[in-house]
């Protein structure tokens, strides 16, 4: 087997067709975008973190998932930045490989945060009387260790899976390296690691089937219950808008998947981009102005900063 040397150069044809116009365009509408993601998500971590009230497993599931939307938008835009501000669209084997598996591990762990919160919100609403005994800290402890050991294996599998042979082609037709992207640019693709990717994708419908079915067991029980109905109201509308928000982005990597070449570059483009831009910016926002306890700690620091200023 013939080693893969980290001096391998990649090259980002995605903006080969970007004039410098185009580039400023998107560079300063990316950069307030990536600064604002930085400020929500940091926001709500601070919060959680000093507020002795918000720990609890929601908050905790919560706090989970804005780390791991810090982390893929941090693996994404700089690098992205970059590209459109030198228009130097090349790459290091090696720095491709490390943002290969911060991208793969942000996108799985989307999910694996998600799920593990509407198996609390279950809980919560279906069996509101046991929520305390079944949700012990133990049982946090193992769904948070979950939420990361799992995208973290899979990322190394597909790292793994990535450097097993070596490259035939060194053009990347988008913005930022990928996994899958990687993998078709090697000379030969063998039988495990296409039953992996398939793995993979077997365990994002089990998680999406599992999420719904979760929801409609809460539904069933929201039926029954005014109080299931407020919680309902105030607690899974956001992580349902959340859920819906990440599934879509899987569009992108079933096209690489399968190599769809009917789509046009700038869908294309913008598919590939999709998933790791609109949830971390999205996810905050929604979880702020839903979440009573998170909404009130906000206006508290706003009402402050104000005040001070004066």
């Amino acid at each position: 087997m013939e080693n893969i040397s980290s001096s391998h150069i990649l090259i980002v044809t995605a903006l080969n067709d970007w004039d410098w116009t185009s580039r400023i365009l998107f560079f300063s509408f990316a950069l307030p975008c990536y600064l604002l993601t930085i400020v929500l998500n940091a926001t709500l971590i601070m919060i959680i973190a000093f507020e002795k009230a918000l720990h609890e497993p929601m908050y905790i599931f919560l706090c989970n998932l804005c780390i791991n939307d810090l982390c893929g938008t941090t693996g994404f835009y700089p690098r992205a930045l970059t590209y459109l501000l030198t228009e130097r669209n090349v790459i290091l084997h090696a720095e491709c490989i490390v943002q290969g598996f911060v991208i793969i591990v942000f996108s799985i762990g989307e999910f694996t945060n998600l799920s593990v919160m509407a198996v609390d919100r279950y809980i919560a609403i279906c069996r509101p009387l046991h929520y305390h005994r079944i949700m012990s800290p133990f049982t946090v402890l193992s769904l948070v260790t979950f939420i990361w050991v799992f995208p973290c294996s899979v990322g190394a599998m597909s790292i793994s899976l990535t450097l097993k042979y070596p490259l035939c082609r060194h053009d990347i037709n988008r913005i930022f390296c990928e996994n899958l992207s990687l993998l078709n640019l090697a000379c030969k693709q063998d039988f495990f690691q296409g039953t992996f990717n398939g793995f993979v994708y077997i365990s994002m419908g089990v998680f999406f089937v599992f999420v719904l079915f979760s929801y409609f067991k809460i539904i069933l029980a929201c039926r029954k219950s005014k109080v299931s109905r407020e919680k309902f109201y105030s607690t899974c509308i956001p992580h349902l808008i959340s859920f819906l928000n990440t599934t879509c982005g899987l569009s992108d990597s079933v096209c690489t998947q399968f190599k769809v070449e009917t789509l046009s570059h700038v869908v294309y483009t913008f598919l590939s981009i999709i998933n790791l831009t609109v949830p971390p910016i999205v996810n905050p926002v929604i979880y702020g102005i839903k979440l009573g306890p998170i909404r009130a700690k906000l206006l508290y620091i706003f009402r402050k900063l104000r005040i001070n200023n004066l």
